[in-house]
């Protein structure tokens, strides 16, 4: 097993509202410790309730993007420096629905990254393949093309400060999950690509699995060496079902 510790991260997607919010972060919160870092990110108006109702405690957060503009005459963006004024820990970039719905490019979401890192923001970089890719053999090929265009914009030493989340497009909000074995082979070469820029960096990168992820399926996952947590989509609504894969990741 490797030494690097576990990150769980809920993304709520377009879900939430103050009431279920509230419920489910107590629920998180009194859920029990475990050995695993844990944040949730929320939609950009309950940053504020998150800040509220999780400072001081073990559970962190942060926002689900962050514009690549700084500030401006850009209607609808956030900057990270707005981000950085309500504690966010952590900004998801690249998200795939945010690659498929939006249109944004492999430079953007490296921008994108960048911005979080100015403002000491730990960007979760999403990448991976849709069925189609995966199906002509072109995984490595995509994902490393993704990845390619943070490691260019990116020092080493900005590099060693981000996290990267392994999402196959076929596997979000489907119901189904890459084998922890194909999972672990994606991981695996995402470190290995990390690695030709920088041995210690990509050590230490925490890389994490986001597709699926649920309770009976995060233990396996989990297991794989280059497995370091998960991104959880709709699992992260239910803190019943959240809290024992962050469980799960604890004892990894």
């Amino acid at each position: 097993m490797n030494a690097r510790p576990k990150l769980v991260v809920g993304n709520w997607k377009l879900h939430g509202s103050l009431n279920t919010n509230a419920a489910l972060l107590e629920q998180i919160k009194a859920a029990g410790k475990t050995n695993a870092t844990l944040a949730v990110c929320a939609p950009f108006p309950y940053l504020a309730q998150c800040q509220s109702l999780l400072a001081g405690s073990a559970v962190g957060w942060g926002a689900q993007d962050a514009s690549a503009e700084t500030r401006g005459a850009f209607t609808g963006e956030v900057a990270a420096s707005m981000l950085s004024e309500f504690g966010c820990g952590y900004a998801i970039v690249g998200h795939s629905e945010r690659r498929t719905y939006h249109g944004e490019t492999d430079a953007q979401v490296a921008i994108k990254a960048l911005r979080a890192l100015e403002h000491g923001i730990t960007p979760i970089v999403c990448v991976g393949e849709t069925l189609a890719q995966r199906e002509a053999g072109e995984t490595e090929q995509v994902v490393g093309r993704q990845l390619d265009a943070v490691l260019e914009v990116l020092s080493i030493e900005q590099l060693g400060r981000i996290v990267v989340a392994y999402e196959p497009v076929w596997a979000i909000g489907t119901g189904l999950t890459a084998t922890p074995e194909q999972a672990q082979e994606v991981h695996a070469a995402i470190r290995a690509l990390v690695r030709e820029a920088d041995a210690g960096v990509a050590e230490g990168l925490q890389l994490l699995y986001g597709g699926s992820v649920k309770a009976a399926n995060a233990a396996e996952l989990f297991g794989m060496p280059d497995i370091d947590g998960g991104l959880v989509g709709g699992a992260s609504l239910n803190a019943e079902e959240f809290s024992a894969i962050c469980r799960a990741a604890g004892r990894g």
